[in-house]
């Protein structure tokens, strides 16, 4: 049967749109949504109707009729802890993203629009390993302080997508294999994934781990206490600042990659040195997650938007291959990361999950 399904992935000024014929793309678009227009929304989930209207005119402009979709595909929001798979939209999740019971963001707008469009066409709707994938193992979850608990919040769909692609290419099952999955971009995660399940990861949202181009990675914790208390900073401010304004955008004025490799070129010594220190962050992550899996590895992937930098795969690799083959598969691909997830469902190779709110 001929499956014929619709992607949505909203971001906070856009909404990536695709359709795709079984495993084939069709159409893709990134719908920009100006200040103007949103500030008439005072929430978030308040944009819902709005951006459901631009889908329904897009798909209008591009001769698909509504009627002839078999499914809708959502980028999962902030939800419960929740294991890898597609699930099913059901009324529960969306109650959860109309009140932001986890959190609010822009992705919360996908599984809304999505259930609505479906219900009005009596098709299916899913979301596929939203960020809040959560397969740690018990040990993992553990800090030195008992009232702080790690959490996992990671780039769950590009990991799973990008290890599935990994053992294709290694001709053997995901869930047979270990792998290290680092996705780098403006959030860096890398996770241990063993036989099919990330078992130790660290929290990409918060920028534990390696320092990014926008993220302050894993602090020394009295330094950072006596950086909040020095400068009295809000809670709301102190976040901003670890999460979006540090990184090589603080030490080099830029988060673009791409210019910092050609100021490297141009002979500054100083975007070198700093560059060198992100490779040198992600690499001892790389090494560290590799004792979680006992140092049995089949594979190290490296993926994410950065992947596409041979100067900064180079700069890893030295560091990481004596551990395990490196498999380097740049970008996101978000939008066919969860087009196949839905695949895989209406195909029967995969069951499609409920659901069920909090407990993992």
């Amino acid at each position: 049967m001929e499956q014929l399904i619709l992607v949505i992935n909203p971001g906070s000024t856009s909404t990536k749109l695709a359709v795709y014929q079984n495993d084939q793309l069709v159409q893709a678009t990134s719908l920009h949504h100006t200040s103007e227009e949103l500030s008439e929304f005072g929430e978030v989930v308040d944009q819902r109707e709005f951006r459901e209207r631009l889908i329904v005119a897009w798909l209008k402009e591009q001769g698909l009729e509504l009627s002839s979709l078999t499914a809708i595909v959502a980028r999962g929001g902030l939800l419960a802890p929740m294991v890898g798979g597609t699930y099913y939209v059901n009324e529960l999740m969306v109650r959860q993203l109309e009140q932001g019971a986890y959190g609010k963001h822009a992705a919360n707008l996908a599984g809304l629009i999505a259930f609505d469009l479906s219900r009005a066409l009596d098709i299916p709707a899913f979301i596929v390993d939203p960020v809040v994938v959560d397969e740690l193992i018990p040990i993992a979850r553990f800090s030195g302080c008992p009232s702080i608990e790690r959490r996992s919040i990671f780039h769950a769909l590009n990991h799973k997508a990008s290890a599935q692609k990994a053992a294709d290419l290694l001709e053997r099952p995901y869930n047979e294999l270990n792998l290290i999955v680092a996705h780098l971009g403006g959030g860096i995660s890398v996770g241990a994934h063993r036989q099919g399940q990330v078992i130790d990861v660290n929290n990409a949202l918060t920028g534990e781990g390696p320092f990014s181009p926008e993220r302050t990675g894993t602090v020394p914790t009295g330094a950072m206490v006596n950086y909040f208390f020095n400068h009295g900073y809000t809670k709301p401010d102190l976040i901003r600042k670890y999460v979006g304004k540090s990184g090589l955008v603080s030490h080099l004025g830029t988060n673009d990659l791409r210019v910092i490799v050609q100021r490297i070129r141009d002979g500054d010594e100083r975007a070198e040195f700093y560059f060198q220190a992100m490779a040198y962050q992600i690499a001892k992550e790389i090494g560290r997650i590799s004792s979680v899996l006992k140092g049995i590895v089949d594979g190290i992937v490296l993926t994410g938007g950065l992947a596409h930098s041979p100067d900064l795969v180079n700069e890893i690799k030295q560091h990481v291959e004596f551990i395990a083959p490196l498999i380097v598969l740049p970008g996101e691909n978000e939008l066919e990361a969860l087009a196949f997830g839905a695949l895989r469902v209406l195909t029967g190779q995969e069951t499609a999950r409920e659901y069920v709110g909090e407990g993992r």
